[in-house]
């Protein structure tokens, strides 16, 4: 009769390893599920239009014609950047993944299989943000730079707003870093995490932002403002509340308080999901 061997007891992955194994499972599904057909129609408007605009403006139609005066295509491609991306895109998205990260899990009821691995749980949250920082990114930017290439030749240059280009790709992951943070908080914090996200997005941060005080300070939207590189629009009643009462902080601050908003949230959310015990419905 053979003898049991006693083979050593393999070591749980750290917490990076773990968070990048759940990254490797997490991408391929993210990018083949059903948002991210939401996520292309919502991509796909402003390159659409855009492309559209193009058409226009080369069988000579009079495209954003203002007193008299065309409009250059650096202009339109920066009121597109504050009115597609920085204001619906970048936040709506952000809450239609980041609220989904466990939430999804929980509903389909497979939450289980990956919390009876060895590996942290908060470790799980961490590498689903990073699978939606990575399917985000390489749909949301790429669209922004055919937006680019469509619209800024119209009586513009691309090497003169290349740069502007340069800052628009970087604030715009900012935006979906941050944003996917907090709503990552949110969808683990909350038992209706995209009810309380759309009521945050729609609701208290335009309201904040379009009175004076402090209250602007507790939004993502005031810090992320403030780096835009094109002229706010004021395409709205809120616009022009907002652009009367804007109150920008410099630079330096809104990157250091977006990190910490940042930190603090992911953080917040990894805390949430190694304490809470999820019981699913029958």
């Amino acid at each position: 009769m053979a003898e049991p061997t006693n083979r050593p007891i393999p070591k749980a992955p750290g917490f990076l390893a773990s968070s990048l194994r759940v990254f490797d499972l997490s991408v391929s599904e993210m990018l083949w599920s059903r948002r991210t057909i939401f996520m292309a129609l919502v991509v796909g408007a402003p390159v659409l239009i855009s492309l559209v605009l193009r058409l226009l403006d080369a069988l000579g139609a009079p495209v954003f014609r203002v007193n008299g005066m065309m409009m250059a295509g650096p202009a339109i491609f920066g009121l597109m950047i504050w009115v597609f991306y920085l204001r619906f895109t970048v936040p709506v998205l952000g809450v239609f993944y980041g609220t989904s990260l466990i939430a999804d899990e929980v509903e389909d009821k497979t939450i289980t299989y990956l919390f009876t691995r060895p590996i942290p749980k908060g470790a799980v949250l961490v590498g689903k943000y990073l699978a939606y920082l990575a399917c985000t990114f390489f749909v949301v930017l790429p669209s922004v730079v055919i937006v680019y290439l469509c619209i800024v030749p119209m009586r513009g240059s691309l090497g003169a707003s290349f740069l502007d280009l340069l800052k628009d790709l970087t604030l715009l992951a900012i935006g979906l870093a941050v944003y996917g943070a907090v709503f990552a908080f949110i969808g683990a914090r909350f038992k209706r995490p995209l009810l309380v996200g759309l009521i945050f997005i729609f609701g208290w941060e335009q309201a904040a932002l379009a009175f004076p005080g402090y209250l602007k300070k507790f939004t993502v939207a005031y810090y992320l403002q403030a780096m835009v590189p094109h002229a706010m629009p004021n395409d709205n009643v809120i616009s022009l509340i907002q652009g009367i009462f804007r109150e920008s902080p410099g630079l330096v601050e809104s990157l250091i308080w977006l990190a910490v908003i940042l930190a603090v949230f992911l953080w917040g959310a990894a805390v949430s999901v190694e304490r809470k015990e999820y019981v699913l419905e029958q």
